[in-house]
Formats: structure tokens, C-alpha cells, sequence
């Protein structure tokens, strides 16, 4: 598959191609002292494009196809995953993936929306595009975690629920309404971690939980900025202007109080060494799922309910 390189990126991928060539030539040449130039050269120049990326521009990282994926990060942060299938009812969704694994030692139940690499990929996983049996079965693997007192990690990274008719017939919004109730009051730790698109309900269906965590380049929004764009001006051209008007980063919602903190990436992105970003989310997790441990589960909970009570305004 052909790399991807966004805009942005392209001065980086410039240099260090250059320095590529030039270690071939260091072969015969004496020019170790250039290539350290041109490598410091690097590091400011990716300090300087990563420190001023605009909304917009951090909406396209999250969407890199080349991000680590819900699997990708279970795969190398655990072991002994045993997935499981289906909601019991009517199929098995493969836009979500679930099952217990051992991290650090400790079993937890993990649950994620999982996109593709490819088109046939994509297909199968339905653009990681959840369908109400999707989010049943992710209620069904929570209600299994709380049956053996295991601790619960959500991966949330999807463009929405799948807006399809037959998803409506089999009640979309009564599923995703469903989990927000259930996960309200689960009897266990739940760690919700954002590691790309959080876009609207369909990112909320498996977002409840007593701590949020969200990757440093990622998006989580009521609407995407193309969506917002279409509806407020008719247009997908105004979507840089509708990413500033959301403020819709990690850094946006941790001043909001939506999320509870921002995992930092690897240099330029966690699809530039995703066994570091892997590693930095793993600490994270293991950290604050000891933290949840010692709290009481009544305590827990009502913790849980006031955290997302908070959020927005309303009365009664």
C-alpha cells in the first residue's frame, strides 16, 4: 500500500529522503557531519509544523489510514486476546471488536471500533460504521465484564454510527440510548480512550466511563466538520472554517472538561512509530486502571454519572 503523506507533512518527508541518500553516500563520502545537520534540521522543523497544526490539519492526522487501529494497539499491549462474536440476537458486527485480555498481567475486557486498510477491508468492516447488533454486542461483552469483575477499555474511533435504513429499522438510537443507560451504572472500571475519529453518537455508544483519554492528535465532535460545513453553508468547502468553530481537539476538550487527559503521540503522529504510541497508551491504562480499582463501586458510579451530568448546561 502506497504511504501516505499529507500536506503538511511533505517539507519532513522531503529532508528525510535526503538524508536517506546521503547515508548511501556516507558509504564512500565523509558526510556524517551534514546528515547530523540536516537531522537536527528535522527535529525543529517537526517541532515547529506539530506545535502550530491547525483543527483542521489535526482532523486529517486522526484520519491517517496509517494510525494504529483498535487491534493493532490490543495486539501489542496485551496478551492472550480471545475475541469474541455477535450480540446474541441477529449477527455479529465486525465495525466493533471485543474481548478479555491480559494487561500487565491483569485481565480486562477491550472493546474498540476497528476501520480497514483497504477498500475490501473497509467493506468488511463497514468503515468502522457500527449497526445496532454492534452496539449490543459491545453491551453484551461490558455486562460479561461485569459478571466476572473485570475492568472495561474502550477504543472509540469511528466517522459514526451507520446511518443506514436497515440500521434504523433495528432500532439505531434505542441501541446507542441503551448503552449510554447501561454504562452509566456499570459495576466495574471503565477507560474510554479516543485514538482517532470521535464523531457524534456513534463514538458516545461505547464512550461512558470514569476516566476519558484521548491520543494528542485526534477529533471527538457532536458532527464532523464536513457534515457542520454542508449543513451551515450548504458546502464541504467551509470545513477548515467549521473544524475552528468546534473545537473539537484534545486540547479543546480537556479545557472543556470532556476528556480527563490527552496521551501524548510519538513525534509526528502515532502512525510515524506506533509500538512507541502503543507503549506510551499502555502505561497510561495500566496507571489509571489502578487508580479505579481502589475506588468503591458505589462511589465509582455516582462519580461516573455526576463526570458526564456536568457536561453542557440543562435544568429540570
Amino acid at each position: 500500500m502506497a504511504k501516505t503523506i499529507l500536506e503538511f507533512e511533505k517539507p519532513i518527508i522531503e529532508l528525510e529522503s535526503k538524508i536517506s541518500e546521503m547515508r548511501k553516500l556516507s558509504e564512500t563520502l565523509d558526510i556524517n557531519d551534514e546528515i547530523v545537520g540536516l537531522e537536527e534540521k528535522i527535529n525543529l522543523l517537526q517541532d515547529q509544523i506539530y506545535a502550530n497544526l491547525s483543527r483542521w490539519q489535526i482532523v486529517q492526522l486522526a484520519r491517517h489510514p496509517e494510525r494504529p487501529y483498535t487491534l493493532d494497539y490490543i495486539e501489542k499491549m496485551s496478551t492472550n486476546f480471545i475475541e469474541l462474536h455477535g450480540d446474541r440476537n441477529f449477527r455479529d458486527d465486525k465495525a466493533v471488536v471485543g474481548g478479555f485480555g491480559m494487561l500487565d498481567g491483569e485481565t480486562v475486557m477491550f472493546i474498540g471500533q476497528q476501520k480497514g486498510r483497504d477498500t475490501k477491508s473497509n467493506l468488511y468492516r463497514n468503515f468502522g460504521m457500527m449497526n445496532p447488533e454492534g452496539y449490543r454486542k459491545a453491551l453484551r461483552l461490558m455486562k460479561l465484564a461485569e459478571k466476572f469483575g473485570k475492568p472495561v477499555i474502550t477504543f472509540l474511533d469511528t466517522p459514526g454510527a451507520y446511518p443506514g435504513i436497515e440500521a434504523e429499522e433495528r432500532g439505531q438510537a434505542e441501541a446507542i440510548a441503551r448503552n449510554l443507560f447501561e454504562m452509566s451504572q456499570l459495576r466495574v472500571p471503565i477507560v474510554v480512550v479516543v485514538i482517532g475519529e470521535g464523531a457524534s453518537g456513534g463514538a458516545l455508544g461505547i464512550g461512558i466511563g470514569d476516566r476519558v483519554l484521548m491520543l494528542e492528535y485526534c477529533w471527538y465532535s457532536v458532527i464532523s466538520p464536513e457534515s457542520c460545513s454542508s449543513i451551515l453553508w450548504r458546502s464541504w468547502e467551509y470545513k477548515e472554517q467549521a473544524a475552528e468553530a468546534l473545537k473539537l481537539t484534545a486540547r479543546d476538550l480537556l479545557e472543556l472538561k470532556i476528556i480527563d487527559k490527552i496521551v501524548p503521540e510519538p513525534k509526528g503522529g502515532a502512525h510515524r512509530n506506533s509500538d512507541e504510541a502503543t507503549m506510551i497508551l499502555k502505561r497510561i491504562l495500566i496507571t489509571e486502571i489502578n487508580k479505579l480499582k481502589k475506588i468503591k463501586i458505589e462511589k465509582l458510579i455516582a462519580d461516573r454519572i455526576e463526570k458526564f451530568a456536568n457536561m453542557g448546561v440543562y435544568s429540570e
